[in-house]
């Protein structure tokens, strides 16, 4: 800021162009385009789980306060007038598809392995009871996993922009957490 007044201030209009000069150098050397840039959301959702086969606390019924992290790349939408432009994704959009394909239904809901069959037959014995059922013990890296494998196409290219799914890290506390790269 200072900087800039001290030039604003100058008696000379072109105080500001040699500046003004490298900016479009290093814009022209590193262009939006040629960039590799990432963009990340974090949506929070609370389930409960058990891993049945742990030698600890875990095999028993807890819950979780989790946070899903989705890191998508692409280039940099350019094109004059979208809503869009200057960005890889716009965040609401991340988050819409991400509740849309995965966090509203584990949100508030069980968990369960499939092969844990004393709770699973516990949880069908509740009506109405939101039950997620699924063919791995729900651990943090087979929850970012599955996360992955589910929203990879929701995104693929949505814009046009090479746009992919590059990471989903689901924290199961926030001092542990899984990444699942692509």
């Amino acid at each position: 800021m200072i900087g800039m007044m001290r030039f604003a201030s100058s008696p000379h209009p072109t105080a500001l162009a040699p500046r003004s000069g490298r900016i479009q150098a290093i814009i022209r050397r590193y262009p939006q385009h040629k960039l590799n840039m990432q963009i990340t959301r974090r949506l929070e959702f609370d389930a409960g789980h058990r891993i049945p086969n742990h030698n600890s606390q875990c095999k028993h019924l807890h819950g979780h306060r989790y946070a899903i992290e989705i890191t998508l790349s692409g280039d940099i939408i350019t094109t004059e007038g979208l809503s869009e432009q200057g960005m890889v994704m716009d965040f609401s959009d991340v988050k819409c598809i991400a509740k849309e394909q995965l966090v509203d239904a584990w949100d508030h809901a069980f968990l369960v392995y499939r092969g844990d069959s004393v709770v699973l037959d516990f949880l069908n014995t509740l009506p109405n009871h939101k039950t997620v059922v699924l063919d791995v013990p729900p651990t943090a890296e087979n929850l970012a996993m599955l996360a992955f494998r589910q929203l990879d196409s929701a995104y693929r290219d949505t814009y046009g922009n090479h746009l992919q799914l590059e990471r989903v890290r689901i924290y199961e506390t926030p001092n542990n957490w899984a990444d699942c790269l692509g």
